[in-house]
């Protein structure tokens, strides 16, 4: 590979990774704040409303971080990948330009307001400010999607003079594609909000604290939220995969490192990868499993990756499209394991809520606090696991990521920047994790006149 393709692809990658540690707390624990503000509206419980402005304080650092971290990556498109910009910039620019004009300022105007409204505006209307900011964070996530989508399927286009045009706008909006990716995006982001608060809470009901009862409601909110969210992921992701059969076959072909179409296919649970010779050294499967995956039958045939590279070979010309297999095949297996694993937990810790047994498995909440990171790692193979399995291409079927560079870039700039932003960017990760630990140790500020009380309504 080119040494200023590759560059290029490592630094997109590390400051999307980065900026993605932060965007799925963002996401899911704007909708739980927004929950339990409502229930302090409907109760007026002194204990929700300091659960709220505990949680609040957790989520506006993470907010700020964020913002910071995901600016530089709109400069890129325009610096290391010009000529991506210039092919499809006029399709792929609109939702971003409507992500960025509508969605992220009604979410940050609302998170103003709610910030600074407290006693100030009547309740009706600050928890409504709450909502909006949960409603204008997951509409910023879905039209930031839309454009992905248009990369990983491609519609509503035509290529004139060289360049893509967008002819349709309603069809990429209403790219297929969304559909199986937001629910995926979101329900995960449900799962690592629900893993963040059942971990802090765990730490504090360990400590047996003045607040004890406000953590283990907050508990209790984040096993029920934490098993929706895991049981969305597990369900979603079956109905991604399906559709990733049809739309890119290759990536699912790679994901299982299924070199010869099957019928029925086994699902693969171990194999070594012979690259060179399109094979597995080891490969042990369970008959028809993948087939079920693919098509809910157990003999309808899975396309395997021989089959596809000649197929594209004849479509697009010729070439390598063949992804990287042997990461595509961990990435996807660590990904999928981790879901089923955070699904375990978090059935287990609402059993343990309904039952009221929290306090008595101390071994379990020890185990929740190092489980705050298991959403993080499985989000973040998740998506290196997206953009690795759909090489060679940057946009599905229409351009190469070769392409995409800039013509003037060279390695020396590459190379500087990249540095740089790692170097910047672990300065904001490590800031980011101080402040997290600091106030999430720190617990609940107790306001003048304000006491704890058991909820009148859960």
């Amino acid at each position: 590979m080119d040494l200023a393709v590759a560059l290029a692809r490592w630094q997109f990658a590390v400051t999307t990774v980065y900026h993605f540690f932060f965007v799925p707390i963002t996401l899911g624990l704007s909708v739980l704040l927004a929950i339990m503000q409502t229930a302090y509206y409907r109760t007026n419980n002194e204990m929700y409303k300091q659960m709220v402005k505990f949680w609040g304080k957790l989520f506006l650092i993470n907010f700020a971080i964020g913002v910071a971290t995901g600016i530089v990556q709109e400069f890129q498109f325009g610096m290391n990948w010009s000529e991506y910009s210039r092919m499809v910039g006029d399709i792929f620019g609109a939702p971003l330009a409507i992500e960025a004009l509508l969605a992220f300022f009604m979410e940050s105007t609302f998170l103003g307001i709610w910030v600074f409204g407290w006693d100030k505006l009547p309740k009706g209307v600050h928890l409504a400010s709450i909502w909006l900011v949960a409603i204008g964070s997951n509409l910023s996530a879905l039209w930031i999607l839309i454009a992905n989508s248009f990369m990983q399927q491609p519609v509503g286009y035509v290529v004139r003079n060289g360049r893509a045009e967008m002819t349709n706008f309603w069809a990429l909006v209403f790219n297929p594609h969304i559909f199986e990716q937001w629910p995926h995006v979101f329900s995960a982001s449900v799962t690592m909000a629900g893993f963040l608060v059942m971990g802090v809470s765990a730490y504090h009901l360990r400590r047996k604290g003045k607040f004890h009862e406000l953590f283990k409601t907050s508990f209790k909110y984040a096993a029920i939220y934490g098993v929706i969210g895991a049981i969305l992921v597990v369900v979603n992701g079956h109905g991604q995969a399906q559709h990733m059969v049809k739309a890119q076959p290759m990536k699912m072909a790679a994901a299982e490192a299924l070199w010869e179409t099957e019928a029925p296919a086994g699902e693969s649970m171990f194999a070594i990868v012979d690259r060179a010779n399109r094979r597995n050294f080891v490969d042990i499967k369970v008959p028809g499993v993948l087939s079920f995956l693919a098509h809910n039958n157990f003999t309808d045939p899975v396309r395997g990756i021989n089959d596809i590279q000649a197929e594209y070979e004849q479509k697009y010309g010729p070439g390598d499209y063949i992804p990287p297999i042997t990461l595509s095949y961990w990435l996807f297996r660590i990904m999928v394991g981790l879901g089923f694993l955070m699904l375990l937990i978090a059935l287990f810790a609402l059993y343990l809520t309904v039952k009221d047994k929290v306090d008595t498995y101390d071994w379990f909440l020890r185990l929740l606090i190092p489980s705050i990171f298991l959403p993080t790692i499985a989000i973040s193979v998740g998506w290196i696991f997206t953009e690795v399995a759909r090489q060679p291409w940057v946009v599905f079927g229409l351009m190469k990521v070769s392409d995409g560079v800039s013509l003037a870039v060279s390695p020396a700039e590459l190379w500087i920047s990249l540095i740089g932003y790692i170097l910047i960017y672990g300065v904001l990760i490590v800031a980011d994790w101080q402040l997290m630990v600091k106030y999430a140790k720190k617990g609940v500020e107790e306001e003048s006149g304000s006491h704890q009380t058991a909820p009148a309504q859960a």
